[in-house]
Formats: C-alpha cells, sequence, structure tokens
C-alpha cells in the first residue's frame, strides 16, 4: 500500500534535513509570540459559558437517568406493588 505524501512531509520521498535544537527553539518561541492571550473580562465570560453549558447538560443526563432509571424499575417490577 503507497504512503501518502503527507506521511513524508510532501515531497515525494526526498530526504528531509532535520532542525536543530536552537533553530526550533527560536522557532517556537517565535509561534509563542504570536499567541493573542484572552482578556481576564474574556476569560470570565468563556469561564461563565462553560459552567452554564456543563450545569445544562448535567441536569439533562440526571432527568434522562432518573427517567429511564424508572421506566427500566416500572418494567422489571411487573407491576406486583
Amino acid at each position: 500500500m503507497p504512503e501518502s505524501k503527507a506521511v513524508h512531509g510532501g515531497r515525494g520521498g526526498a530526504a528531509r534535513k532535520r532542525t536543530s535544537i536552537p533553530t526550533f527553539y527560536r522557532q517556537v518561541v517565535a509561534e509563542l509570540r504570536k499567541v493573542v492571550y484572552p482578556t481576564q473580562e474574556q476569560l470570565v465570560t468563556y469561564f461563565i459559558v462553560v459552567m452554564v453549558f456543563v450545569v445544562v447538560m448535567m441536569t439533562i443526563v440526571s432527568l434522562l437517568d432518573l427517567g429511564f432509571g424508572k421506566l427500566v424499575f416500572a418494567i422489571f417490577a411487573g407491576g406486583s406493588n
């Protein structure tokens, strides 16, 4: 099975030269300088959005669990109360 060019870096099988450690470090630092970090206000907003989403999902899953639990209990209890 032939391997894709993505595996070989798109060079069609040509040998690749390894990046030296100092060059790699400079590239990492350069990429980190491009990062746009969120402000504190944005972090608070994201935190609130995530927490609301988690609470909503917990509520949905809890209600489904309760409903399915009662349904299974009603089916297997056989109404012999």
